[in-house]
């Protein structure tokens, strides 16, 4: 590594090697001498060395010379240097005393800290310990309060006459005991807990068979309302099986026994028929009340999916008059989000199936926006599209089982219909407002999950914003249906540019002083957005979609300027050529015919106005010319047009 910093003097250009072979890691003077020779002869070589190690010694000399100073002051500089190390010594030896004991201090700070901060997380532990069998005790002693009252004298009579008012008291047992067992089972172990575990024990036998009682007297009085209440608490104390035990004791087993005997199968086939036919009597006979109770829940969320499907239809029609939407199929996704959390439609036993009939929901919204990108846009206007297009009824009955899987609709192929710009525009104002109002949802489903003692609402708020960024994702796909939309029609009044020759080629017409009337045909689509839906919208929205529309038309409008200009100097150059021919004849007149403006001016001063109009009526609109593309390129089109046709003036 050092020798490869150093740097050897130069030689001169006429020696045979190369200097810096001598401080190379694998120099060697065999392969040296014998390199050299097949260049030079042995003396050349010998006379080149010899130059060189002059060199080499003056090199050395002035080195030597140069730093001569430093070499004799550095003795000098080392004079009593162990005397002041010797020095330092001692309160460098007493400053690592210090820090050691600094350092020592320390540890036994932290080793302090960690102690006390050990000792207060178990006396924390303990705190949640005794507050768990405090909570233990309190329902214990709540649970037995509710069932001695129950059996008191007082409500005895009332009871008795009212199933309906116990199946209500059974069901606050119920809610009681789900926490009783919670905290039961975090305090498992401890001594208190094993005292009280034969009170515990008693209420689980008082609260089955209450719950027994209670089901054979709805069963026997075909009472619904005691029967959900009754089934609901099994549900709520998860002893569901036990429910299904008791029913297939006192309804299923008795029946069965009643009708299947052992001495039909020995008796003639058309017995075995009619026992059969019994058999599959039973449930619609005996078991139809279970089934309306329990079926409950399904047929809402039937009547719910239904509703929603029935709106999410081929044919887009508007929303009832006070809603804040446009269009029904929005209309009814909210109204649907909001029955599913109503305090008709709630309870806790269900929240887990709200919740996610509330996801799909939402998904099947997004689903129907989706598709509503794959169908063509319309030229007709948005009353015209609602007119039925295709044959066939939807049904709107949607079964349990498809509204809690995914909602989609039917797979048949149909023809595809299509949608209106307009009818684009109320789909983002309408994903605007749902994706505002889903904040507003989070606030109505907080207390009803609190209700149950649910507290991960960061889940339920994160699985919210996944289905708000569902669809906010669909709404850059329509800006750019609705933007290719309104730049089309634009361009079709603005591609007119072409007829413009046709115009004042030979018709003798006057010197054009206004724009033509296409230009306001272009505009008239971006006038009627812009104050058509300015309270549907937010204004940025609007903007950028015009200012969209307006880039691409006028892009292409450009290119169609460029063409007609183009074509008119081929067509003069052209005219030009011809009269330049005719003049070299003798039959030819002299000079020009007639004065005053040519066709060809004409031609390029009325695009030039129509350019310089459509740049006033983008401003009006509220955007900047600099900002639309193609735009500044189309002014310096026209003005290089215009001042070169004034220059060819006579």
């Amino acid at each position: 590594m050092e020798k490869s910093r150093m740097n050897l003097p130069k030689g001169p250009d006429t020696l045979c090697f190369d200097k810096d072979e001598f401080m190379k890691e694998d120099f060697d003077v065999d392969h040296f001498v014998s390199d050299c020779r097949k260049r030079v002869q042995l003396e050349a070589l010998r006379d080149d060395l010899e130059l060189y190690y002059k060199l080499l010694k003056t090199a050395m000399v002035e080195l030597i010379n140069k730093d001569y100073a430093d070499f004799v002051n550095l003795s000098t500089n080392l004079v009593g240097m162990d005397r002041a190390l010797s020095q330092l010594s001692v309160p460098l030896g007493q400053l690592r005393e210090e820090v050691l004991s600094l350092r020592s201090s320390v540890s036994e700070g932290i080793r302090a800290v960690d102690e006390r901060m050990s000792k207060q997380e178990d006396i924390r532990k303990k705190k949640i310990c005794v507050l768990r069998l405090i909570q233990v005790i309190r329902s214990v002693e709540k649970i037995e309060k509710i069932l001695n009252s129950q059996h008191s004298k007082e409500t005895s009579a009332l009871e008795a006459s009212s199933p309906l008012l116990t199946g209500q008291m059974l069901e606050r047992i119920a809610t009681e005991f789900n926490q009783l067992q919670f905290h039961a089972v975090q305090s498992k172990g401890m001594p208190l807990l094993d005292k009280i575990r034969p009170r515990i024990a008693g209420i689980t036998a008082m609260l089955q068979q209450s719950l027994e009682g209670l089901l054979l007297e709805g069963l026997r009085t075909s009472s619904v309302d005691v029967i959900r209440h009754c089934l609901r608490t099994y549900a709520t104390i998860d002893k569901a099986r036990d429910a299904e035990a008791l029913v297939g004791q006192v309804l299923v087993k008795p029946y069965m026994d009643e009708v299947i005997v052992e001495q039909i199968a020995d008796a003639r086939p058309s017995d075995l028929q009619l026992m059969y036919s019994k058999l599959l009597e039973f449930v619609p006979r005996h078991c139809r009340l279970l089934r309306e109770v329990t079926g409950g829940a399904t047929s809402r969320f039937r009547e719910i999916a239904g509703s929603l499907e029935a709106a999410l239809t081929d044919v887009l029609e508007d929303a009832p008059a006070g809603s804040s939407y446009c269009l029904l199929a929005s209309h009814r996704t909210w109204s649907s989000l909001q029955r599913c959390w109503s305090d008709q439609m709630f309870l806790p036993s269900l929240v887990h199936r709200l919740w996610r009939l509330t996801l799909q929901i939402l998904a099947r919204y997004s689903v129907f926006v989706k598709e509503l990108l794959l169908r063509p846009i319309s030229n007709e206007s948005a009353k015209d599209i609602k007119k039925p297009l295709v044959t066939g009824s939807k049904d709107p009955s949607v079964t349990q089982g498809n509204c809690e899987d995914q909602g989609s609709g039917p797979s048949e192929t149909k023809p595809v219909v299509p949608v209106s710009s307009t009818q684009l525009v109320y789909v983002v104002a309408d994903l605007d407002r749902l994706q505002d109002q889903l904040p507003e949802l989070l606030e109505t489903i907080r207390p009803k999950l609190e209700v149950i003692g649910f507290k991960n609402f960061s889940s339920i708020s994160a699985a919210l914003e996944d289905s708000r960024l569902s669809l906010s994702a669909c709404v850059p796909a329509l800006s750019d249906r609705i933007t290719q939309d309104l730049s089309e029609s634009c361009f079709s009044h603005l591609k007119s540019a072409l007829e413009v020759p046709r115009l004042y080629r030979r018709t003798n017409k006057e010197v054009p002083t206004t724009a033509s009337s296409y230009v306001d045909g272009a505009l008239k689509p971006l006038y009627q957005l812009q104050s058509g839906h300015e309270d549907k919208l937010k204004r940025a929205v609007i903007q950028r979609w015009l200012a969209g529309a307006l880039s691409e038309s006028t892009h292409k409008y450009y290119e169609t300027v460029s063409d007609v200009l183009n074509s008119v100097r081929k067509m003069e150059e052209s005219l030009k050529r011809l009269k330049q021919a005719r003049r070299t004849t003798p039959a030819t007149p002299a000079g020009p015919s007639g004065g005053g403006m040519s066709d060809d001016d004409k031609i390029r001063l009325q695009l030039a106005l129509d350019v310089a109009y459509l740049g006033e009526q983008i401003e009006k609109i509220g955007l900047r010319t600099k900002d639309i593309r193609s735009f500044p390129a189309l002014t310096e089109l026209v003005a290089a047009a215009t001042d070169q046709a004034t220059a060819e003036q006579p």
